[in-house]
């Protein structure tokens, strides 16, 4: 019988599309209150902040790759910060399509948001 192998972490790495990178950087550094770092060549980035041994992302800008409400559901980290990350959703142009609601079994609390470009974003807090 194979055993199965256990990965440490389910992703290591996500990619949000937007058309317009400047705003979609302004939308992500007003409600996580963190600037993100640009890439200065090649394809159109701007880099989450993340350990090196943690999981990275990026808003990326590609002709194959368009925003969207009905693609992939990507959950941000907002440690001890959901509430204040709520409260600049709108002020930053998104919208919260779902309010602070409390994960079944003690895992804290996630809540979603429709982002400057229309994807649809989660966002987790233990």
């Amino acid at each position: 019988m194979n055993e199965q192998k256990l990965r440490q972490h389910a992703i290591n790495w996500f990619e949000i599309p937007c058309d317009d990178l400047d705003r979609a950087t302004h939308f992500y550094e007003t409600i996580l209150g963190e600037r993100m770092q640009r890439d200065p060549s090649g394809t159109p980035m701007a880099f989450f902040s993340a350990e090196r041994s943690g999981t990275g992302g990026t808003l990326v800008k590609r002709p194959f790759q368009k925003p969207g409400r009905g693609g992939t559901m990507v959950y941000l980290n907002c440690d001890g910060e959901l509430d204040a990350v709520l409260s600049r959703v709108r002020v930053a142009g998104g919208l919260v399509l779902m309010p602070k609601t409390p994960v079944p079994g003690g895992y804290g609390h996630f809540a979603c948001l429709r982002d400057s470009e229309g994807n649809h974003i989660g966002l987790h807090s233990h």
